[in-house]
């Protein structure tokens, strides 16, 4: 087992438990009628979207998929700007227009999620198309599950960006349930790395509940997309312990399989990990804790305190006002 620095171990710890307080008080305010819409948690996927940002740099655009609140912030959104969009107000990230599904960030490169499964990877293409008609080395990582790679936009996505040779790094969040329908049902090929084969792109299969080797995975293959500008493939293999989404009845697996895979919980894991390094202990990770739960109960404040957008507005960005009037 290789070793890491204290102050780093405890950031990586500090940022997935970010994720899951944040998911779980979303969840509890969706109970409360405080948000709306549709709402994907992200809890049991931490791993991925914290290992994934580490190895990204400012430079690099990242596009997301509809249970992307985790992948935000771990990109360094303000948990106040999350929280607020959800609820629909104006000094949310999108100004509230968005919801849970559609957080964006240009400052962050952060060109929000989709309500469209594979929706984001035709955008991904042309952003990284962009990339490449301006000369610039950075890389687009593309987040999406399982189920987009059922998708047509899914193949022509690979197609155009190995015929092009884009900078596309997709990273396939695979937490083995598309919606609701088991890999092994919706896929008559289950090894999804042998998808991108067709278009000769290389392609890898990765442990997602392990922050780690997320990290060390996408730091490899995006210097190989930076350096050689092909795309590259990561198949991140995940598992979400909660529903597909607050409507869903979750008929389709049973709970003792929900509790077998929670045995491999990302922040449990790490956290036994930094405890048998001797980096983390009982006051360490209350200290984490704290700050964790004071960071969310002033995202909340602010979204709970923060304007909804004038009526006067709503018709901005949306109509053409006509000339002249």
């Amino acid at each position: 087992m290789s070793t890491i620095a204290r102050e780093r171990g405890r950031h990586l710890l500090r940022e997935m438990l970010r994720i899951r307080r944040l998911e779980e008080r979303s969840a509890e305010l969706y109970g409360q009628g405080k948000i709306r819409g549709f709402l994907h948690l992200y809890v049991g996927e931490e791993a991925v979207a914290v290992g994934a940002m580490q190895a990204l740099g400012p430079e690099d655009v990242v596009v997301a998929t509809y249970r992307e609140h985790g992948q935000a912030l771990a990109r360094g959104m303000d948990p106040g700007a999350v929280m607020a969009e959800m609820y629909g107000k104006v000094t949310g990230c999108s100004k509230g227009r968005g919801g849970s599904m559609h957080l964006f960030s240009h400052a962050l490169r952060f060109y929000g999620g989709s309500g469209i499964v594979a929706g984001g990877l035709p955008l991904a293409v042309g952003l990284a198309l962009a990339a490449k008609m301006l000369g610039e080395r950075r890389v687009t990582a593309c987040f999406f599950g399982d189920g987009a790679t059922d998708e047509g936009e899914f193949h022509e996505s690979l197609n155009l960006a190995a015929l092009w040779a884009l900078p596309v790094l997709f990273l396939c969040e695979n937490n083995r349930y598309a919606m609701g329908t088991a890999l092994h049902r919706h896929a008559a090929n289950p090894d999804l790395r042998q998808l991108p084969a067709a278009y000769g792109v290389v392609a890898e299969k990765v442990d997602g509940m392990d922050v780690l080797a997320v990290e060390r995975a996408v730091r490899h293959a995006a210097e190989e997309v930076r350096e050689q500008g092909t795309p590259r493939f990561l198949e991140l293999e995940t598992y979400r312990f909660r529903a597909h989404s607050m409507f869903d009845a979750e008929l389709y697996r049973d709970e003792a399989e929900v509790r077998a895979e929670q045995a491999r919980d990302p922040i449990t894991l790490f956290s036994e990990r930094l405890r048998a390094q001797g980096l983390l202990d009982d006051d360490a990770l209350a200290a984490i804790e704290r700050e964790v739960e004071e960071e969310l109960a002033r995202a909340v404040a602010f979204a709970e305190q923060s304007p909804w957008e004038p009526v006067e507005e709503l018709a901005t960005d949306v109509v053409t006002r006509e000339v002249g009037r």
